[in-house]
């Protein structure tokens, strides 16, 4: 807990010294050694100007043929852009209108709402189901109003999807695909969590079903690799959507870091292992979770995810309120996202935050059982 407290990023620096912060999407690992030999053998040699080239993509190609079995990322039809957000941005800009709405499965990432509103562009929720996965229904109702609010809405699909670790299968997808393709919506996933599933759980690639061409994905080693500080993602094109990526600003790829785009090529290239003994570590920590929430939280619902590092915790049973996560940090002193900022659906949630230490997992359940 000491070095960590010597961190100055937002998850150690946002709350008092007395505050445990499992919320933020920061993981509290080492960073992988071919990522950090990557950075300092770069900055030892002065390599810090700008971006260049293709070998970022071709990183995830390689990963992405030997990690899910998608042979179909081809790094012509690749775009670098500053992060996932903003690349999603920029794709909805690229194809859609500047009044048609964009559809998202709610509870999700508050975000997706925020950056949206920041576009003057109209939220339209199409709900999971109760089971947290895409209700087929709610989405075609939902895109049936936004085509009547727009002519070329968009539908932000988030997958694996934050914050219930729901990690989407073929035929889910391949149906999504064929629901936008009947009324006429662009699918832009964001996939920043793809590398981070539950072993024996297989990552589907949006742009790998059939029906899915036009689509266009974001991925980025940021998540799996904790590299949130060097920024550089990828704008991903269907075979249908090359012509549309092609159109993106070049000023756009401009704001990656170079030092992000060395670090997230180590990753995908040379962090495997790395990655293999992470996800052995938040597998166990979902399993240590749930016993820990049954012995002494036993109200609070919890389904051990498929993917992502984030555990989504149903706590209106206790009877907190819209917002639990603030009674958990005024008495407990422990900081979790709250789930009212993940739309409908999110109220009485919290989600925590489980790439951490077994320690700070169980000191975290014992704060929040002592907070009531």
């Amino acid at each position: 807990m000491e070095r960590l407290r010597r961190r100055t990023s937002l998850k150690w620096r946002t709350y008092p010294q007395d505050v445990l912060p499992l919320w933020v999407a920061e993981m509290d690992v080492p960073l992988a050694a071919p990522v950090v030999r990557a950075v300092v053998d770069a900055v030892t040699l002065g390599d810090t100007g700008y971006p260049t080239g293709a070998g970022y993509a071709e990183a995830l190609a390689e990963f992405a043929s030997g990690r899910w079995g998608w042979d179909g990322l081809e790094p012509a039809r690749t775009a670098i852009v500053p992060d996932v957000m903003l690349g999603i941005v920029e794709m909805i800009k690229l194809v859609s209108q500047p009044d048609d709405p964009v559809v998202v499965n709610c509870p999700v990432y508050p975000p997706f709402y925020q950056f949206v509103a920041n576009m003057g562009r109209r939220v339209i929720e199409a709900p999971l189901g109760e089971d947290g996965r895409i209700d087929a229904d709610a989405l075609e109702e939902a895109f049936g109003r936004a085509r009547g609010h727009g002519t070329r809405p968009v539908y932000l699909l988030c997958s694996p999807h934050n914050p219930t670790g729901t990690v989407h299968t073929a035929t889910e997808l391949t149906a999504v695909a064929a629901l936008a393709a009947s009324y006429g919506v662009r699918v832009v996933a964001d996939e920043i969590h793809a590398p981070i599933v539950a072993p024996g759980t297989a990552f589907v690639p949006y742009l790998s079903v059939p029906g899915a061409q036009s689509g266009l994905s974001l991925m980025s080693a940021s998540k799996a690799w904790n590299l949130a500080g060097l920024k550089a993602a990828l704008a991903i094109a269907g075979p249908g959507a090359a012509g549309d990526l092609a159109r993106l600003p070049e000023e756009v790829g401009h704001g990656p870091s170079h030092l992000g785009v060395i670090a997230h090529t180590a990753a995908l290239r040379e962090g495997g292992e790395w990655l293999d003994a992470l996800l052995t570590g938040i597998a166990e920590n979902r399993r240590l979770l749930a016993g820990l929430l049954a012995e002494q939280l036993p109200a609070v619902r919890y389904e051990p995810a498929q993917g992502t590092y984030l555990a989504w915790l149903d706590c209106r049973p206790l009877n907190l309120g819209h917002d639990p996560a603030a009674a958990f940090l005024e008495r407990g002193r422990i900081a979790l996202t709250s789930g009212a900022g993940f739309g409908t659906g999110g109220s009485g949630f919290v989600r925590m935050n489980l790439a951490t230490s077994r320690d700070l997992v169980t000191e975290a359940v014992g704060r929040m059982a002592a907070a009531l």
